[in-house]
């Protein structure tokens, strides 16, 4: 196989080399919410309290990935107390909300923590996430995000948002930068 094509092996299937070489230079992660850390349906009750729902699996991808020295942010269209709520659980400082230009607080991130837009990896599910996306180093976008998305990200996870999507990520990110044993309190 050429280089290029040359391919390493995740928990969810084979990873194209340019994907982990991509991988390898994320310091940044920055998740959209709805579609991403949700199945991106929201709940109303009849008070008008919205609900949402998130899968373990992906906090817990989250807290490896700051426990291993990468950040994480998350930029937001809707704005809601349940998202703030879970995400400073989870660890996240910087939580942008009832944004409608992402590329405004991903640029306040990359000053913010020194970074270039190339260590930065980004994932969404839909139209609004697109301009950050194509500016970033590794977009992704979820398993059942929008097709024309799909089209414009480097790569497209196997398991869809609210559904461990966000996991496949963030195993990715700590396996291609051997730090996916330390980050779980393993020694393999």
């Amino acid at each position: 196989m050429s280089e290029s094509t040359t391919s390493h092996q995740g928990f969810y299937g084979p990873i194209s080399n340019d994907i982990w070489q991509r991988a390898q230079k994320i310091k940044l992660l920055i998740c959209d919410v709805d579609g991403v850390f949700s199945d991106g349906r929201i709940y109303l009750s009849n008070a008008g309290e919205e609900l949402k729902a998130f899968h373990t699996r992906d906090g817990y991808g989250v807290r490896s990935i700051l426990t291993s020295g990468m950040h994480v942010a998350v930029i937001t269209g809707r704005k809601s107390k349940i998202v703030e709520t879970r995400m400073t659980a989870l660890g996240i400082k910087h939580i942008y909300q009832g944004i409608d230009n992402k590329f405004e607080p991903f640029e306040q991130l990359l000053s913010l923590y020194n970074v270039s837009a190339d260590e930065v990896a980004y994932i969404g599910d839909d139209m609004v996430d697109l301009p950050v996306m194509k500016a970033v180093g590794l977009a992704v976008c979820v398993g059942d995000g929008h097709p024309f998305v799909k089209q414009h990200c480097h790569m497209t996870t196997s398991l869809n948002g609210g559904h461990g999507a966000l996991r496949e990520l963030t195993d990715l990110l700590l396996l291609s930068q051997d730090k996916f044993a330390s980050a779980h309190g393993m020694s393999i």
